[in-house]
């Protein structure tokens, strides 16, 4: 380690900003997060930490089930409107291949959890950071709260709209609509969690998610066919029309929302990807680095993956040595993000089908696919996480509770 007190400031507060923030921390570096919220909030939805998240948290020493608990779905997968399993994965099936189950909780219990492990008055909230001056090798970063000088790094982690993504990749065509929108919303734990099992059901054009949280409440998330900055007059009778005659338990799932409670947000993901993630002492990560669409639930777990990353890199790195680490971080992550990006919208594209016939055959294609198919492709996603040095991580179970 660097006998040199090195300083990192970082952009953004989210999961992946945060993650880096401790990755950085426990490799020996002072951590700086300006966050543009002016506090903590618990408005937020559900995240499924899928295992190649798990294993990367476990390599930086973090736990995040003593955030929520810890519970093994007993079934997860794919209905039809009607109630039909179109596929379904045994969840200790699952935990057998890939060392744990995911693992569903509340992103603002994670990023609780993240925060309450760095040390106090890390994360600056009400700092929103605004663009970072580069220019002589030592970045300023500039935020409404005033400007911050002397930074050996900064990690832009301030999401999909990042104002410092625009300031250094001008010419990148930026964000693509990828034709849907979504509603998430988390309901209060019921009295029975009888029939609510993790599951997504595919329609035409439309898709119900529920998702069990280890802390007892129940995530749910809808997505549809819809134009940009569509927004129902009325969204409980707009949810009602499109998904109330669905099967058991959406019906009464849906009765039960606080239509002000319901977070709706278009989906978009980068329209080409970066040509690199790094620009001098600057790196980029999550949504601001490869924002994709939620299709295979792997734009946090990824954003997971490049905070630990760019801690590795950077454990043993003076402050002279910063830019090359970068340059390593990007061929690190570049490949398998982008892939991943293109992969969770081809996905989304199938999944979205309208026309009946399609819809139809993309059925019975998911239907017939064998169970050992399926699961090898989840390896790429869930078993794709090693290190740089080329060393896999921490298996899922070791260090933490599962």
């Amino acid at each position: 380690m660097s006998a040199v007190q090195r300083h990192a400031v970082v952009a953004g507060a989210g999961i992946g900003g945060l993650t880096a923030a401790l990755a950085l921390h426990r490799r020996g570096w002072r951590v700086t997060v300006c966050e543009r919220a002016p506090g903590p909030t618990a408005v937020g939805a559900g995240i499924v930490l899928a295992p190649n998240a798990l294993r990367a948290f476990a390599a930086i020493g973090f736990d995040p089930t003593r955030a929520a608990g810890r519970t093994v779905p007993a079934a997860m997968g794919l209905r039809r409107p009607d109630g039909r399993w179109l596929s379904r994965a045994d969840g200790a099936a699952l935990a057998a291949r890939y060392g744990g189950p995911p693992l569903a909780l509340h992103r603002s219990a994670l990023t609780g959890a993240l925060t309450a492990a760095l040390p106090a008055g890390t994360v600056r909230y009400g700092a929103a950071v605004s663009s970072v001056d580069d220019a002589d090798g030592s970045p300023v970063v500039r935020t409404g709260a005033g400007d911050l000088a002397g930074a050996d790094l900064v990690v832009a982690a301030d999401g999909i709209h990042s104002p410092l993504r625009r300031q250094y990749f001008p010419d990148h065509p930026g964000l693509r609509h990828s034709g849907e929108t979504a509603w998430r919303t988390v309901l209060p734990a019921p009295a029975s969690r009888a029939g609510t099992e993790t599951a997504e059901t595919w329609g035409r054009g439309e898709r119900f998610g529920v998702v069990p949280l280890a802390d007892g409440r129940i995530y749910l998330y809808a997505t549809a066919v819809a134009p940009a900055g569509h927004r129902p007059a009325d969204l409980r009778s707009e949810l009602l029309r499109r998904y109330g005659t669905w099967h058991d338990p959406i019906p009464a799932l849906l009765e039960r929302i606080d239509p002000g409670a319901v977070l709706q947000h278009d989906l978009y993901d980068l329209a080409a990807p970066l040509p690199r993630f790094h620009h001098g002492r600057l790196a980029w990560l999550g949504d601001a680095a490869h924002a994709m669409t939620p299709n295979l639930g792997q734009g946090g777990c990824q954003a997971v993956e490049d905070a630990v990353v760019l801690g590795h890199l950077l454990a043993d790195t003076g402050p002279a040595d910063v830019p090359a680490a970068l340059a390593a971080y990007s061929a690190a992550r570049c490949a398998r993000t982008d892939a991943i990006r293109v992969r969770a919208r081809r996905a989304g594209r199938i999944a979205a089908l309208t026309h009946p016939l399609a819809v139809a055959v993309r059925d019975l294609a998911v239907r017939a696919t064998p169970a050992g198919a399926a699961y090898r492709a989840m390896d790429a996603l869930f078993d794709g996480f090693a290190l740089p040095d080329g060393m896999h991580t921490v298996p899922a179970g070791v260090g933490t509770r599962w």
